[in-house]
Parts: structure tokens; sequence; C-alpha cells
């Protein structure tokens, strides 16, 4: 979070809203640790991130909602061993991100 914080701090002293995105939780392999957090600022502005490729642009989508007045939310991905060995991937693993909106 500390390294997304003078962005945000920004964003809400320019008047925008902004949605911060947390890894909360992770099992076997995770790209990113807990605590690790992505903003999307109301102009669509990001910073930050809690994966990558498409886990990213899925939890961007679920904070343009949060911003649109949608309720906070838990979303989770993963994907198993097995299914990450057929991509080329070494081992598979789940995160959780809570999606709010910072007041």
């Amino acid at each position: 979070m500390k390294e997304i914080l003078p962005e945000v701090e920004r964003w809400l002293a320019d008047g925008e809203q902004v949605v911060v995105a947390t890894v909360v939780a992770t099992r076997r392999s995770a790209p990113r640790p807990v605590g690790t957090s992505l903003a999307v600022s109301s102009s669509g502005a990001m910073c930050g991130s809690v994966s990558g490729g498409c886990v990213e642009s899925d939890v961007y989508e679920h904070a343009r909602e949060v911003l649109a007045g949608g309720a906070p939310r838990l979303v989770s991905y993963g994907i198993s061993d097995d299914e990450a060995w057929s991509v080329g991937l070494p081992c598979g693993g789940e995160i959780d991100i809570f999606v709010e909106r910072v007041e």
C-alpha cells in the first residue's frame, strides 16, 4: 500500500474518487504477497499491482463497478497445478482480493 499512497493522495486532492484493491490472502504460488495493492481513480488512471495479465484487468473492472456505486467485494482467482502445468507454468495458486472505495 505504501507504494501507491502518494498517487492515491494526489488523486483525492484533485477531487477524484478512488478504489483500492488489496491482496488479502494467497494459497500456494502467487505473483504478489498479501498487502499488495492496486488503485484506480474515477478518471481511469491506475497505479500499483495485485497480479498481472487477465487477473489485473478483471480487478480493474471490479474497481470501476465499485466506483460507479457498487458494494465493496472480495474476488478470488486461481488455477490448479494441473492447469498451470498444461499452459507452461510451474505451479498453480490462488489469490483473494478485496476491492473497496477510499473514503
